[in-house]
């Protein structure tokens, strides 16, 4: 729930201190040489009574919280009514009450808007003009009064005239965010598909017979698109993270085999760096959430092949305290100590002479701590110049070990020969990157750049999520299910928000993936789609007619 700042409760709460203050004030004025105590006792006595009544409407507006006009202006009468008693009663020595005008005037304004600021400044000067009638010292006084008048009425004009600006630049802010959120949305899509084809693309090379030259030249150009996409990525998770939009899913997993997969999808980026990755393994289990852990991790590797290359790199797991903790250590440059109170800043980058041509925009370590705050992970980094850097993120916690899940082993590394594949991609390019790929690994592709009027008898079907203004994926994928009488195992590969596509999806069992998708995280979950497809025909032919 959204917490919304109760500002009558404010109000009720000032009301009470300056009323005290008030109390104070025309108590120690009774005790003055030359005064009588009896001449101001009921100014006091009348204040206590107005400090009970506030105190009660304070209680009123904790039981009933809202928006009450009736109640709003109650309070403002209230508070003008005793500002008058005291000037009628106490008389020249009360005239610092006035002081109490001015501040329900602006308090009501500032905290209510133009309309209750309208209200109290009339309200305010029908106050002055009885306070006026009713006081012989006023009426001897009219310059004094007409100063008064004055001063009621233009304050509350300048504050009006800076609160409409102050609302006018509200509105641009928050219409400009607006359309930030829009053009970002906009082009991390137009963005993710180009970035996906090159790496199908590539990929499709890279399975060819390549010689060494040929090998190099595939080498530099997936080295450049892991930068774009690395850098394409802490944009748009900055993006995410400032909207509000990543929620943590925690869930249960076995840290060693977790960290072995992680350092696998990783040891490409490493070889290019001239990183040597070594891992302590470890068999603990804990409760976290897989994808954000791992966007932490792999930021803070992304730092270590920038910063440490050519030298290697050690990643394990320490115990601290009840919980665990990731420690990733490199023998890089270093990082000087006038400048570690500020690297989780975001776009803070350290330079220095010899890394002034590494890539990056500074995003990558205040991802990581905003990341680690959601799932109540901390972030340590130690560092000495020259001798490299070691980040720790501890805080993990612990779980009783799960039970293991069999597995096929030799399926699970098996090519994905005579897979038959429906691949339904409105982006020429994309579509014939994917193909290739997917023919390269043994896959028979059916290639349709629409999903209307689709017949397929396909064991897995891989969808975009927008194919234009006729379909979507989801559409295409219940229409194919409904037509063979099964779920058929399928995938969504989508350049929009993921969130979005989950709240559709229900629990229709549809995998997910985002563009640009990794060819190692795209044949996996083919992999694991191939299992689910057997076991759905397999149901299939043995249900009852």
């Amino acid at each position: 729930m959204k917490f919304e700042k109760n500002t009558e409760l404010d109000q009720a709460n000032l009301r009470i201190i300056i009323a005290s203050i008030a109390l104070v004030y025309m108590g120690v004025l009774g005790f003055l040489p030359g005064q009588r105590f009896d001449t101001y006792l009921p100014v006091i006595t009348y204040i206590a009574l107005f400090l009970l009544a506030s105190v009660g409407l304070r209680q009123a507006i904790v039981r009933w919280p809202g928006h009450y006009p009736a109640r709003r202006i109650f309070g403002m009468v209230h508070d003008y009514t005793g500002t008058c008693f005291g000037l009628v009663v106490g008389g020249e020595a009360a005239l610092p009450i006035y002081a109490v005008m001015v501040w329900v005037n602006l308090g009501n304004g500032m905290r209510y808007g133009s309309r209750y600021l309208a209200i109290a400044t009339v309200l305010a000067l029908l106050a002055l003009l009885a306070v006026y009638r009713l006081t012989p010292y006023w009426q001897a006084q009219p310059f004094m009064v007409l100063m008064l008048m004055i001063t009621s009425t233009v304050i509350p004009v300048y504050a009006h005239l800076l609160l409409e600006r102050t609302r006018k630049a509200s509105e641009e802010a928050v219409a400009a965010n607006l359309e930030k959120s829009r053009f970002l949305a906009q082009a991390s899509h137009d963005l993710r598909q180009p970035i996906h084809s090159i790496g199908l693309f590539t990929a499709c090379l890279r399975e060819s017979r390549l010689g060494e030259d040929e090998r190099r030249l595939v080498d530099n150009i997936d080295r450049s698109l892991l930068n774009v996409s690395q850098l394409f990525r802490s944009i748009l998770d900055l993006y995410t993270l400032d909207n509000g939009r990543v929620q943590p899913r925690m869930q249960t997993l076995e840290l060693g085999q977790w960290l072995t997969e992680l350092i696998r999808q990783n040891a490409e980026a490493a070889r290019w760096a001239g990183v040597e990755l070594r891992l302590h393994r470890c068999e603990h289990w804990v409760r976290t959430d897989p994808a954000l852990l791992a966007t932490m991790v792999q930021n803070v590797l992304s730092n270590c092949f920038k910063y440490g290359a050519q030298r290697p790199v050690l990643v394990g797991v320490r115990r601290k305290g009840a919980g665990l903790a990731i420690v990733v250590y490199d023998r890089g440059s270093g990082i000087a100590e006038e400048h570690l109170p500020r690297v989780f800043e975001e776009f803070y980058r350290v330079r220095q002479l010899r890394d002034k041509d590494v890539e990056g925009v500074g995003l990558g370590l205040s991802i990581v701590k905003r990341l680690g705050q959601m799932i109540g992970v901390d972030v340590l980094i130690r560092s000495r110049l020259g001798h490299g850097t070691g980040v720790t993120l501890q805080g993990l916690s612990r779980v009783a070990p799960q039970l293991p899940v069999s597995r096929d082993e030799v399926r699970q590394v098996g090519l994905l020969t005579g897979l038959k594949v429906c691949l339904v991609e409105d982006d020429h390019n994309v579509l014939l990157a994917t193909s290739a790929l997917l023919e390269r690994w043994g896959c028979v592709v059916q290639a349709e750049l629409t999903g209307q009027g689709l017949v397929t008898d396909c064991d897995i079907i891989v969808a975009d999520y927008d194919l234009g203004s006729h379909s979507t994926g989801i559409e295409c994928i219940d229409e194919v299910r409904r037509q063979r009488g099964f779920a058929v195992p399928a995938m969504i590969i989508t350049g929009h928000d993921i969130e979005k596509i989950q709240a559709a999806l229900h629990d229709r069992q549809i995998a997910i993936l985002s563009k640009p998708v990794r060819p190692a995280e795209l044949r996996a979950t083919l992999r694991a789609l191939r299992d689910r497809q057997t076991e759905a025909v397999s149901a299939y032919t043995d249900s009852p007619a």
